[in-house]
């Protein structure tokens, strides 16, 4: 909940716009919650939009266990790691 509003706000903001992928970084992530897995979500759906690709790294245990067990994980594209990705 505490960076829920800071991740909306990138996803949302100018600097990605020009982007053709998106990747959401979930290496480092130790819990999420219903707030969490709503902007993830959100994320994706605008990226979609924008016409953009998206994408998300593993997270801990935790979080790909609720991410499986919501059904999110279905949605969502997953990658190895975002390192080089961009480059």
């Amino acid at each position: 909940m505490a960076s829920a509003d800071a991740l909306q706000q990138a996803i949302d903001g100018e600097d990605l716009r020009a982007e053709t992928m998106v990747v959401l970084d979930l290496q480092q992530l130790q819990f999420i919650d219903s707030t969490g897995l709503r902007v993830i979500l959100a994320a994706l759906e605008r990226c979609r939009e924008r016409g953009q690709k998206f994408a998300v790294t593993p997270g801990s245990q935790q979080v790909r266990r609720l991410l499986s067990l919501t059904g999110v994980a279905e949605h969502l594209p997953t990658i190895a790691a975002a390192d080089g990705v961009l480059a």
